[in-house]
């Protein structure tokens, strides 16, 4: 089987206890983290062949992240070795990368910095991979950083690799005086599958939320909002065979009520629902869910039990705690 090529920002995650727990034990949890390398580290756990590209600076802390990261069974052939810093972010246990309480420590990394289009030589870096992963992340760095994006996707595109993008949202990122929209379409062109939510897909392509959302209540009538805004991907961009929706939900303030849509051109699979009364850590379940909907995808799984499988395995990463999930294939197939 070919590998899945993933391709973005490697950070460090700072996970502090708050109320000064932290400082009083003079410890503080680091999780190597990044969206994409979350997603190539749940494919490992699952057996699917998978290369990481990220660029970290040249000295032995990079070097032992790299050597860590093998040793998930993920290739680090394509790892450069480049510019000044690796970068970094804290947020609290239990906390949700959306919200306020995320502070960056990123600006100058080598990833946004150290690599420049023109200069890569995709060709060489694809041989065996037949699927290029990337997320919306990237692009929000610099616009450096997204003009490499572009160089990626034009090589896998000339390639043929299938082309999967997450739209990730972080508003904390898009500082470099572009806004989404300016953006991401031009990227997102590329994609033959494309995961994100009905809020997203508002934020970063500029895709109006359907107005039935706003009273939406049911299941069923947010998986029609879902379809509405898949046509519009659809619609926008003709490379596009398949538009995941995920939902996620805290009723009454606590514990999660998850379940998601895949959508092609002419049917829709709804997964099945996933309730539990407390989360114990909130990131990486999107990424999870990507690498599940990728896993079912590369492997010609059918759409129900693809959509199932990405759902339950976004959802049990919610009980996990650090950025990847250690999830195995019959834990996850077990809840559905």
């Amino acid at each position: 089987m070919k590998k899945v090529f993933c391709f973005g920002e490697i950070l460090l995650r700072m996970s502090p206890v708050l109320d000064q727990a932290w400082i009083n034990s003079a410890s503080m949890p680091v999780h190597l983290g990044g969206a994409e390398l979350n997603v190539a580290k749940a494919l490992a756990g699952w057996k699917q062949p998978v290369t990481y590209m990220s660029a970290m600076p040249d000295n032995y802390l990079s070097k032992e992240i790299a050597a860590s990261i093998a040793a998930s069974d993920i290739g680090v052939e394509a790892m450069q070795f480049c510019g000044d810093r690796i970068g970094i972010y804290f947020l609290p246990q239990g906390a949700d990368l959306k919200n306020a309480g995320v502070i960056y420590d990123r600006a100058h990394a080598s990833f946004s910095t150290a690599l420049f289009p023109g200069k890569i030589n995709w060709d060489a870096l694809f041989e065996g991979s037949d699927w290029f992963h990337f997320s919306a992340i990237s692009p929000a760095l610099t616009a450096q950083a997204a003009a490499l994006c572009l160089d990626a996707l034009e090589a896998a595109k000339r390639l043929g690799l299938t082309i999967s993008v997450d739209l990730n949202y972080r508003a904390k990122l898009w500082k470099y005086g572009k806004q989404p929209p300016q953006v991401m379409p031009a990227l997102v062109a590329y994609a033959d599958v494309i995961m994100g939510n009905i809020w997203s897909a508002r934020d970063l392509l500029g895709i109006d939320v359907p107005a039935a959302a706003e009273t939406a209540s049911s299941k069923e009538q947010f998986a029609a909002c879902a379809k509405e805004t898949a046509s519009v991907m659809f619609a926008q961009n003709p490379s596009c065979k398949f538009v995941a929706n995920t939902f996620r939900f805290t009723p009454e303030g606590q514990g999660v009520d998850y379940f998601a849509t895949l959508d092609t051109r002419t049917e829709q699979a709804v997964a099945v629902s996933f309730q539990a009364n407390s989360v114990v850590d909130k990131v990486g379940s999107g990424d999870c869910f990507m690498a599940g909907l990728i896993y079912g995808l590369h492997n010609g799984l059918e759409h129900q039990e693809t959509i199932n499988y990405a759902a339950s395995a976004a959802f049990g990463k919610l009980q996990e705690l650090g950025d990847s999930t250690k999830q195995t294939i019959d834990q996850i197939k077990s809840r559905y």
